[in-house]
């Protein structure tokens, strides 16, 4: 096959709610050539230099003080940071200097197009980003090796997901030094505390993992927040525009410079993301034993809902499991979801499907009324408010993230 030829469809795409997503919504056919592939799997051995760099000197000095001066630049900016050792320095200075191309109002607009959906947006969170993401085997592997038991760490893991992704989808969260911007930050700082611990274990096998937590996983990863989301949402019936739907990447396009996504992987575009997910689907999404486990972990999780319930607590762990399971195997197709050992259940299935219709017809009259997508937005981050509150009563929300980086360390 010449180099320029166009490959042939992965197994990801030919089934489940992903082949109608792509009938449906692909700008036309979105194949990738083998020159294309052989050109992204090069990112698969970068990381990220300013990261890395700036966790060797918080390694190299005494405990907590690189902690601090990170903390400090990141609340009050780097200019606040007398003599700032150059790595911190070097950080900051690229962080706050905002590309170009970022639009506030169109962050702030695409955040909107989220909220107004409330928290309907956990679904495609849980059941269609973190479950699908554990079908890319090698992205799984610093999970497994920070020495955390998975089945213990799961429902924490998928609390701190959803509190960060709260943060960064809200309105104006975004802008240099809030809440969002910090949360964003944080994590592509725990993101290279990982590395640095993967990359000190002897039995790290880089030819079959490549590099812990490279390029190619987070850019992996920030898809399965931006294009995987939109696709799961209109799969449940939200109707977006196509404004809404080019904020929402916009959005998503700036948190993944801020995680350090290099520019030439960077998606600018729907289109892009497109033919990104394909050439993703294509190399990465190959699923082992460590993504059976830790799918396992995630239903479990969802069976949680129903602890210290008694009778009712048992009957809603069964429904969630049921309901969460059957949207990541509708989305996820036959073969995937067989192979993670995701409940089969045509009446939650069933449930899901009428759901999504009921979606579609409200979102239609949502559409035809004036003000409605308004108030839509109101009653959303009312939701989403109290959510977050009652995650905060819950759980322990550690928005610093330091618990990972000693786990890392």
């Amino acid at each position: 096959m010449s180099g320029d030829q166009r490959l042939p469809e992965p197994d990801f795409l030919r089934t489940g709610g992903f082949r109608l997503a792509t009938l449906l919504y692909a700008p036309g056919d979105v194949r990738g050539t083998r020159r294309q592939l052989d050109a992204l799997r090069e990112y698969a051995q970068t990381a990220d230099p300013l990261a890395d760099d700036l966790v060797a000197l918080i390694e190299r000095l005494p405990d907590g003080e690189g902690r601090a001066l990170f903390e400090r630049a990141l609340a009050d900016g780097i200019d606040a940071v007398p003599d700032a050792p150059a790595e911190l320095d070097a950080f900051f200075r690229h962080t706050e200097a905002t590309p170009y191309w970022v639009d506030h109002a169109r962050l702030d607009a695409g955040a909107r197009a989220i909220v107004r959906t409330g928290l309907l947006g956990l679904f495609p969170l849980g059941d269609m980003a973190l479950m699908g993401g554990y079908l890319s085997s090698r992205a799984t592997k610093p999970l497994v090796g920070t020495g955390a038991l998975i089945e213990d760490m799961a429902p924490k893991r998928l609390v701190e997901t959803t509190h960060w992704w709260l943060d960064v989808t809200t309105p104006g969260a975004l802008r240099t030094h809030e809440h969002g911007y910090a949360a964003v930050l944080r994590v592509r700082l725990v993101h290279a505390h990982v590395r640095a611990a993967m990359n000190r274990r002897p039995d790290w096998d880089y030819g079959a993992w490549d590099r812990p937590i490279n390029q190619i996983q987070t850019v992996g990863t920030l898809l399965l927040f931006s294009l995987v989301y939109v696709l799961g949402m209109q799969l449940l019936g939200v109707r977006y525009s196509g404004d809404e739907r080019a904020d929402i990447h916009h959005l998503w396009r700036y948190i993944g410079w801020l995680m350090g996504i290099t520019d030439g992987l960077l998606p600018a575009t729907e289109d892009d993301s497109w033919r990104l997910l394909w050439l993703l689907a294509t190399s990465e999404f190959i699923p082992d034993d460590d993504s059976k486990r830790l799918a396992a972990a995630l239903l479990a999780a969802h069976e949680g809902v129903g602890q210290g319930r008694g009778a009712l607590g048992k009957v809603l762990a069964h429904t969630s499991v049921r309901l969460h399971g059957s949207v990541s195997r509708l989305v996820l197709g036959k073969d995937n979801a067989d192979f993670l050992g995701l409940p089969n259940d045509p009446v939650a299935q069933g449930a899901v499907l009428a759901g999504a219709a009921v979606n579609f017809a409200a979102e239609s009259v949502r559409r035809a009324v004036p003000g409605a997508t308004v108030a839509a937005e109101r009653i959303g981050e009312l939701g989403r408010r109290q959510y977050q509150r009652r995650l905060g009563s819950l759980f322990r929300i550690d928005r610093t993230y330091a618990r990972h980086m000693r786990t890392a360390a």
